[in-house]
């Protein structure tokens, strides 16, 4: 009998092949050898196992793959942008991803500083080294934003440097003309009444008249026959001498002789209304000033002071006045109402664009 050879029966190879089994081999002797086909290879235990056991392992093990590390800087935008509850979600519900996050804010940054580049440039910037300065950022990134204004039109490359594009004049443009006049002013209107109790008006120009185009009726009962939609000749009224400040005297005259024409049929008890030589020395000091009156030139027993309102331009473009009857309205309260007429003036005048000139000048029209 042959004897039992371990060796045969409990190596297994890459076919698991069995060890022959000859003639006269005992039972257990061939139900080993039989085993040997059909068992499978002892599983590897992996985890805890000695690092012998792990060594001896015929089955190679993979190393785990890394996972791909998002930039630190991108990490930290993701993470500030991150709400306190971690759920990133769009405006339309989507889910973002700190990627995503990260790309707006990139985007947001870029147009902050070509916003900037055209601040810069309306402060006086013209070169990229100026550009830069203001703005902290590289020659590579300045060039890159500026070129980017230019082929948009936003800005206007010139000899020695940079200015504000024929774009910018498009959309601001566009702006005033979007933006009416009475919504702007109304604010204002309404801090006039509230602190001097009196009418107030807003009026623009038409032709050789005023018109209304808003009333806030004062508070002390008195009733004027200005309305909203009403015209009136520029000369004789305080609203209306407030648009010709900036016009040649020549045209102030032009403009009284049209409103006495106009007035011919009119009864005014007392007639308060100047010669030509009076009011066009009037004319002169209200231009020196600022501001105009109307001594009772237009409407019985009624005064106003009035100042105008320019646009982005410089030009005149409206009047707002302060009107009450002659006991509410004398001489000297007409003198401390003069800067806070102004001021409001002023203030409509900033948000339609205009900024203080270093100098004025009349213009004729």
């Amino acid at each position: 009998m042959r004897s039992y050879n371990p060796k045969h029966i409990d190596s297994f190879g890459p076919t698991h092949r069995a060890a022959p089994v000859a003639h006269g081999d005992t039972f257990h002797e061939v139900r080993r050898a039989l085993y040997s086909v059909h068992r499978p290879p002892p599983r590897r235990r992996i985890g805890r196992s000695s690092g012998a056991a792990r060594a001896a392992s015929p089955i190679p093990l993979k190393k785990p793959r890394p996972m791909t590390k998002m930039p630190d800087s991108l990490a930290l935008d993701a993470r500030r942008a991150m709400p306190a509850d971690t759920s990133l979600t769009d405006s339309i519900g989507a889910t973002s991803t700190p990627l995503d996050l990260a790309a707006q804010q990139a985007g947001t940054q870029t147009l902050l500083r070509g916003l900037a580049i055209l601040e810069a440039i309306a402060n006086g910037a013209r070169d990229m080294r100026a550009i830069g300065a203001a703005l902290g950022t590289t020659r590579s990134t300045t060039h890159r934003l500026v070129s980017s204004l230019v082929q948009a039109r936003y800005l206007r490359q010139v000899q020695g440097g940079y200015l504000l594009g024929p774009k910018l004049i498009e959309l601001g443009t566009i702006a005033l003309e979007q933006m009416p006049l009475t919504a702007v002013a109304r604010p204002h209107l309404e801090a006039l009444a509230e602190a001097t109790l009196d009418t107030i008006h807003l009026g623009v120009r038409d032709g050789d008249d005023v018109l209304y185009i808003d009333k806030i009726p004062g508070t002390r009962g008195l009733e004027m026959r200005s309305r909203v939609g009403h015209r009136m000749p520029l000369a004789s009224t305080g609203i209306g001498k407030a648009m010709m400040l900036d016009l040649d005297p020549d045209l102030w005259r032009s403009l009284f002789e049209a409103a006495r024409r106009a007035l011919a049929g009119v009864n005014f008890k007392p007639d308060n209304r100047p010669e030509t030589s009076a009011f066009l020395q009037r004319m002169a000091h209200y231009a020196a000033g600022g501001y105009t009156f109307d001594l009772e030139e237009n409407e019985a027993s009624i005064r106003c002071v009035a100042a105008p309102i320019r646009d982005a331009s410089g030009a005149i473009v409206a009047a707002v006045s302060v009107a009450s009857t002659i006991p509410y309205m004398p001489h000297d309260r007409m003198d401390e109402l003069i800067p806070l007429v102004q001021r409001e003036a002023r203030a409509i005048s900033a948000e339609l664009g205009w900024s203080p000139p270093q100098g004025t000048r009349r213009i004729k029209r």
